[in-house]
């Protein structure tokens, strides 16, 4: 994942684990406090474990990064804490994994992130993984069309994210919508038909605007970076109180209900702590689900595996042993030495279970010669090695 944020001239930062409590719910609002590990200090200051990145960085970036030239491209790992009921993939202590991008709103800075997030996930092994694609702009403008409050958009967005799509026909009905009005919203929300929505928000110029940008977008999702298998998904409501316009999940279907792995979009949090307003996007990784999918997936994980174990055959031979370590070790060979001064049987099987490829038996006739004996434990076979020769060997090997 490192590799793929530096790849696309993302720059790595850190921000502390705890925070002033007033970062989260100025941001979420003060219900979130049920929802995190809040806690006074020894000076009376409201703290909380960091539930989420986001926040942070723009934290960090008000503080310390408002004069750097832009776009900023900032990406970061890191441990996030929820007072939540422990269940599959949802832990209460969870690694995220994530970046903003902030200073650009234009199409293709839109299409590059989502392009990042699932060559991120595609990078590691993942091999089925869905793209759902939405904007906020175009629902806003959909509720204005509509003429529904906020207290009844409040009551809408938790059916519309959990897909209870009946329900929302209900509660459209209960707040006198037409039944062909409500019908017609519904299936607005469930369809992926690009010329379908283009109809439904016709004559509707913040809407248009912002599908003919969407469209923009899609296209050079496929024609610069080749993905296909996306889906345009309005019923997506992430955040609706500061995220605006570009939303997007990554969900992997083997999960099953707990299958989004990505979420994120265009947000508006920079001015919310005392920031002058800048043009802000960003994505978060729940890295522990994707570890769960590839699991899931059957992926085979690469076994750690040592360079060389070094085996002193006596105690006069201990100092020659580490001084021979510490070479390799120097030139990037990773290297174990028996710190137990077992017997050379013992030994070779100890270097076994650290899935060893070489072994160095340094020993008092070998020395005479200034050599080892270098034993592949792939093959069993063994040969005498002059310790000049030993890194080339190693190396090779």
């Amino acid at each position: 994942m490192r590799s793929t944020f530096t790849s696309f001239g993302y720059r790595e930062i850190q921000t502390p684990m705890f925070e002033n409590l007033e970062l989260f719910t100025a941001k979420s609002g003060e219900g979130i406090i049920e929802e995190i590990y809040a806690f006074k200090d020894k000076g009376g200051r409201d703290l909380a474990l960091r539930p989420e990145l986001t926040a942070p960085v723009m934290r960090f970036y008000v503080e310390k990064l408002q004069m750097e030239p832009k776009p900023l491209k900032l990406f970061y790992f890191g441990s996030c804490f929820r007072y939540d009921r422990p269940q599959k993939g949802r832990y209460r202590e969870f690694q995220q994994a994530g970046c903003e991008l902030i200073g650009t709103n234009t199409t293709e800075a839109y299409a590059e992130l989502i392009a990042l997030a699932y060559l991120l996930l595609k990078n590691i092994g993942l091999t089925n993984i869905n793209v759902n694609i939405g904007n906020l702009t175009i629902l806003s403008a959909v509720f204005d069309r509509l003429g529904l409050s906020k207290d009844q958009r409040k009551h809408l967005i938790p059916l519309i994210d959990k897909s209870l799509f009946d329900d929302v026909q209900t509660v459209l009905s209960e707040c006198g919508l037409e039944p062909k009005k409500a019908q017609d919203f519904v299936t607005f929300l469930q369809t992926s038909d690009k010329e379908k929505i283009k109809k439904f928000v016709k004559g509707d110029p913040v809407a248009e605007n912002e599908f003919t940008n969407l469209e923009k977008m899609l296209d050079l999702l496929g024609s610069s970076f080749q993905i296909k298998n996306y889906q345009i998904k309005l019923s997506i409501v992430r955040g609706l109180d500061y995220y605006k316009g570009l939303v997007f999940e990554i969900e992997a279907p083997i999960l099953g209900a707990e299958k989004q792995l990505c979420g994120g979009g265009a947000y508006e949090l920079v001015p919310l702590f005392g920031g002058t307003d800048v043009p802000t996007v960003g994505f978060a990784i729940g890295f522990d689900r994707a570890i769960l999918a590839l699991e899931t997936e059957k992926f085979s994980f690469p076994k750690k595996q040592l360079d060389a174990f070094v085996i002193p055959v006596n105690e006069e031979m201990i100092q020659k042993s580490l001084q021979l370590a510490q070479i390799l070790r120097q030139n990037n060979v990773t290297v174990d030495v028996d710190l137990l001064r077992r017997g050379v049987g013992k030994a070779l099987k100890y270097a076994n279970t650290l899935n060893v490829k070489t072994v160095l038996l340094v020993g008092p006739k070998e020395l005479e010669t200034d050599s080892v004996t270098l034993r592949d434990m792939k093959t069993g076979n063994q040969e005498l090695v002059k310790i000049s020769d030993v890194l080339s060997k190693v190396k090779n090997m």
